[in-house]
């Protein structure tokens, strides 16, 4: 079995750290939900301001906030503002990337989506395989 990447929010700014909580990230539903991150998973949490990588455990906030919370000991990783990279992930057979379509978010500095993106393995034969990033095409961004 390998880990893999299975959804991601790609650049999404933190908009709050707050120490005085038991622990956690906070998102918007709408986004979770736009990739298939689920409230109590586990995700990666990479701070492209800081380099500091955590892993927390997903709460889900308002719906519609586009919020990005630190919450408990994660809160001393990241200052709002920072963009972060927040990554669920899988075990799976090698066999079974290729039909794997992991989804990726990116955003605007004011963390609506900019773009989403389908991670898209084609397995070549033996152990070959090739990878491209496609934009999806059944998905809506937000109104400005």
């Amino acid at each position: 079995m390998i880990k893999v990447v299975r959804a991601k929010l790609h650049c999404i700014r933190v908009t709050d750290a707050n120490l005085n909580y038991q622990g956690s990230i906070t998102l918007d539903p709408e986004q979770c939900e736009a990739v298939g991150i689920y409230p109590l998973e586990f995700v990666d949490i990479w701070n492209k301001n800081s380099g500091a990588r955590i892993s927390t455990y997903v709460i889900y906030g308002e719906r519609g906030s586009r919020c990005c919370v630190l919450n408990g000991s994660a809160a001393r990783t990241c200052q709002p503002g920072d963009e972060v990279i927040i990554a669920a992930s899988l075990y799976c057979q090698p066999a079974e990337i290729a039909t794997l379509k992991p989804r990726v978010l990116t955003f605007l500095p004011d963390n609506r989506i900019d773009k989403t993106l389908v991670y898209d393995v084609t397995a070549l034969g033996g152990d070959r395989f090739d990878f491209a990033i496609r934009e999806d095409a059944f998905f809506a961004p937000e109104p400005a």
